[in-house]
C-alpha cells in the first residue's frame, strides 16, 4: 500500500474524523412542499440542512414501499427460481424479474407478498420467510423493499391486473445465476434474491 505524506496523512485523518462526527446525526429539515401527487409516488421538494452543515435542496420520491418473493421450487433436487417476464416502459425493453409489487397504505409486508405472488403468477406458498430489506435508490426514493424467501409452492390461477402482461417460468438456480452474471437479467431486486440464494446454497 503506498505511504501517504504527513500533510496527506492528517488530511486524511482529518477527513475520517470528520465522517464519524457525522454518522449519527441527521439533516434538519428546513422547508418542504409537494410538488407532485400520484396514485403510485408523490415527490416533495426539500430544503435541508445536511449533517456537514451545507444547505441543499432535495428532490425526494416518497413510496408505501414494495415486496419481492423469491419464490423457490425446492421439490426437485436441483433448485428453481420463478421468474416472470414483463415489459417495463422506464427501461423500454421486457426484463426478467422477481414477482414484486406496492405495499398498498396500511397493510403489512408478509400479506402484501402473499397477494402479489398470487396475482402475479397463480402460486401460494406454505414457508415465508423475510430475508432482505433494502432500498430501491436511496439518492431520491424512500421507497424501501422487503424480499421474502416462499417455499412450498402451490399452483393456481393468476389474478394479474388489466394492465398487467405477464409470461412466468421456472429457471434452475444455475441457470437463473448465469443469466445475472451475463446481463440478462438487469433488476436490481432480481440480481439481489437470486445471489442471495447461490451464496446461501454454497457450502
Amino acid at each position: 500500500m503506498p505511504q501517504l505524506s504527513r500533510g496527506a496523512a492528517k488530511s486524511h485523518s482529518a477527513r475520517i474524523t470528520t465522517a464519524k462526527s457525522h454518522s449519527r446525526s441527521k439533516a434538519r429539515l428546513l422547508s418542504s412542499r409537494t410538488a407532485y401527487r400520484g396514485p403510485v409516488f408523490s415527490v416533495t421538494v426539500d430544503e435541508v440542512r445536511e449533517p456537514s452543515g451545507i444547505r441543499a435542496r432535495r428532490d425526494i420520491v416518497h413510496h408505501t414501499g414494495s415486496v419481492v418473493v423469491l419464490a423457490v421450487d425446492d421439490s426437485k433436487k436441483q433448485r428453481r427460481v420463478l421468474l416472470e417476464r414483463q415489459y417495463r416502459h422506464a427501461a423500454k425493453d421486457y426484463l426478467w424479474e422477481l414477482p414484486a409489487g406496492r405495499v398498498d397504505p396500511g397493510e403489512k409486508e408478509l400479506p402484501a407478498a402473499r397477494r402479489e405472488l398470487l396475482e402475479e403468477t397463480g402460486f401460494s406458498a406454505l414457508h415465508w420467510h423475510r430475508i432482505l430489506r433494502f432500498y430501491a435508490s436511496p439518492g431520491f426514493v424512500d421507497e424501501v423493499m422487503a424480499l421474502y424467501l416462499a417455499t412450498g409452492l402451490r399452483p393456481g390461477p393468476a389474478q394479474p391486473e388489466p394492465d398487467e402482461v405477464i409470461q412466468i417460468r421456472f429457471e434452475p438456480l444455475t441457470a437463473a445465476l448465469k443469466m445475472v452474471l451475463k446481463g440478462v437479467i438487469r433488476d436490481a431486486k432480481t440480481i439481489a434474491g437470486i445471489l442471495w440464494l447461490d451464496h446461501q446454497m454454497r457450502p
